[in-house]
């Protein structure tokens, strides 16, 4: 099944572009049904974070209600960018196939490797200014949200 599904991500990934979208799509997939499809909008929706793995994400827990999708199985046209695995991690998905890998990626001219190098840096060190300023009350939304008996944690 894994093979049937990663195909339907490249025919979709295809059609994305005759459509003018970038070559990237995602299918999440519960007991062999699936639950949402998602494919690049970056340019379309001129959204940054409208990569093909985090749209798939966004409608299933939209249509399910939910923010945890545990059992949930994501199958994309390729190995899933740096914010698009913290997207998977932050919905906890038992597991995620891939078609091409990353460097297949770079090829075509979406490469990663700055972002992946960046991340592991301290703030100060990355290429894109990043300090902390130290305010009074910076930890009041902390423990505001540490207070509150009604949350719902994540």
């Amino acid at each position: 099944m894994h093979q049937q599904f990663l195909q339907q991500t490249i025919e979709l990934a295809v059609n994305n572009v005759a459509e003018g979208g970038g070559p990237f799509a995602a299918i999440l997939v519960k007991e062999q049904q699936i639950i949402a499809v998602g494919v690049n909008k970056v340019t379309a929706n001129h959204d940054p974070t409208a990569h093909a793995e985090i749209q798939a994400i966004r409608i299933a827990c939209q249509l399910l209600k939910n923010f945890e999708l545990t059992e949930y199985t994501l199958y994309s046209s390729c190995e899933p960018c740096p914010m698009c695995l913290g997207a998977i991690y932050w919905a906890r998905l038992a597991a995620v196939y891939f078609a091409c890998g990353r460097g297949d990626a770079a090829q075509a001219g979406f490469d990663d490797t700055l972002i992946y190098d960046e991340i592991i840096k301290p703030p100060a060190q990355r290429i894109i200014e990043m300090r902390q300023i130290q305010l009074a009350d910076a930890v009041s939304p902390f423990q505001a949200w540490n207070k509150l008996e009604s949350k719902i944690r994540y």
